[in-house]
């Protein structure tokens, strides 16, 4: 088929471009590397594989900004929000998905899609010429990184990001351990009951934080030395090596979290999250780690309820990648000095699942409005989709410019005073204006 447009890479944001173009008319070529060459962290060549989480965190799209990317993708008729909805495993007020069926899901949407040709195989440069959308990703191939460097005029800034284990359902001790949201809070679908917990002492924890501190850890091999973290995925031990308190008031927070057995809130709390649709893996929240696998199995099973635990996946640890986007991509995500080339995704600095995806949509709506010989104006700042672009394409610093997750942060000022709990609501309710005004202008 001959393509209108080449797209490189075929994770969320990949996936997210083309379905945009191709649903408006326009042949996609979509080049993934998976199934001819793996990564460090992907375990299928599915496409929008999910790695490090099912989570695409709070969907409540009134008081969260991530619930509020979340209804405005799915205004635009985005096929992640759509498969993540259609794949969707119980996780309170959080939108988790089974990762297998909701990565089949987009394979099979794209493939049977007559604008779309899925091509199997590594680009190893960036096209000199033809519109293109670079997506590939955090873990862009070192030959196309080079490329990337050579053409932006500096090398790719790099982050770490971790993997947290994932436990068999079925090996969990539910005589120690219990079902409950946090508060009791209730999702959409859920009964307030979508977590295990498992209860620490204080003594249980103070070993298991000693023992995050003398665990052996991953070596790093020599171009991965002097990397930061990103806030959002640091570390257990890297945590534990702040303070004693740290994981108290961080993933193994057990605030709200009352124990059936004893009325109480526990010294500390593990929580494990549902992995898939069938609830027989569920996924250790926060835990994230670059410890050797065997720390992680020994350490693990002393948390109370874990101590058979049987792990379908250990943590792991992995180099991300992602430009100087503020100082290189225009205000519709064009490389300034080479105009043809687009770029989406965790490679432009944004954080997270869904905000990857939601610059693909975007980078896919800019180029076909670019094909049909016109343009259309970024989304307002106001809005989710504006905020989080505004960010990336110049709100940022670019001397200091780290990853990001989209937040309240990121958007204006409101312009009338609210008071502190009304303010999120104000926010949203702003955005909702704001993206029907534009969307009536395309």
């Amino acid at each position: 088929m001959k393509h209108q447009i080449h797209i490189i890479g075929g994770g969320l944001a990949g996936s997210e471009a083309a379905w945009q173009l191709a649903e408006v008319g326009i042949s996609v070529r979509l080049s993934e590397m998976r199934g001819i060459e793996a990564t460090p962290a992907h375990q299928t060549d599915g496409l929008a594989e999910l790695v490090c989480s099912n989570s695409f965190r709070s969907d409540d799209a009134v008081s969260n900004a991530v619930g509020l990317l979340h209804a405005e993708m799915r205004a635009l008729g985005s096929i992640i929000m759509a498969s993540a909805d259609a794949h969707k495993v119980p996780a309170g007020s959080a939108l988790a998905v089974d990762r297998e069926g909701f990565s089949a899901e987009v394979t099979a949407r794209l493939m049977a899609h007559t604008n779309i040709e899925i091509v199997r195989e590594r680009v190893d440069t960036l096209p000199s010429e033809g519109l293109t959308i670079i997506a590939t990703g955090p873990l862009t191939a070192a030959k196309l990184a080079e490329s990337i460097g050579t053409a932006t005029g500096g090398d790719a800034l790099a982050f770490f990001d971790a993997i947290a284990p994932i436990v068999h359902r079925d090996s969990i001790d539910m005589d120690i351990c219990w079902m409950a949201s946090r508060w009791d809070k209730v999702g959409p679908e859920g009964d307030g009951k979508d977590y295990i917990n498992c209860p620490m002492t204080k003594d249980e924890y103070l070993a298991f934080h000693q023992g995050l501190l003398d665990g052996e850890k991953t070596e790093f091999r020599e171009w991965e030395k002097n990397t930061p973290y990103f806030e959002g995925c640091m570390p257990i031990e890297v945590m534990a090596e702040r303070g004693v308190d740290t994981l108290r008031f961080g993933p193994m927070k057990p605030v709200g979290l009352d124990n059936p057995r004893t009325g109480r809130w526990p010294h500390a709390v593990v929580q494990l999250r549902q992995d898939n649709a069938l609830g027989t893996l569920w996924n250790m929240v926060g835990f994230q780690t670059k410890l050797k696998y065997a720390d992680q199995v020994r350490l693990f099973r002393t948390i109370p309820g874990l101590q058979n635990a049987e792990f379908a996946r250990l943590g792991g640890l992995h180099r991300n990648t992602f430009i100087n986007s503020p100082q290189l991509l225009d205000p519709t995500l064009r490389l300034r000095n080479a105009p043809h080339i687009r770029f989406a995704g965790q490679i432009t600095g944004c954080e997270g699942y869904v905000e990857s995806a939601a610059m693909g949509l975007l980078a896919g709506r800019f180029a076909a409005a670019e094909i049909a010989g016109g343009e259309i104006a970024p989304p307002p700042p106001e809005t989710a989709l504006g905020a989080l672009l505004g960010h990336i394409t110049g709100g940022a610093e670019a001397d200091n410019y780290q990853p990001m997750n989209v937040n309240f942060g990121l958007f204006p000022p409101l312009e009338t005073k609210a008071r502190k709990a009304d303010r999120k609501a104000a926010y949203t309710s702003r955005a909702r204006e704001a993206l029907e005004t534009w969307q009536a202008a395309l």
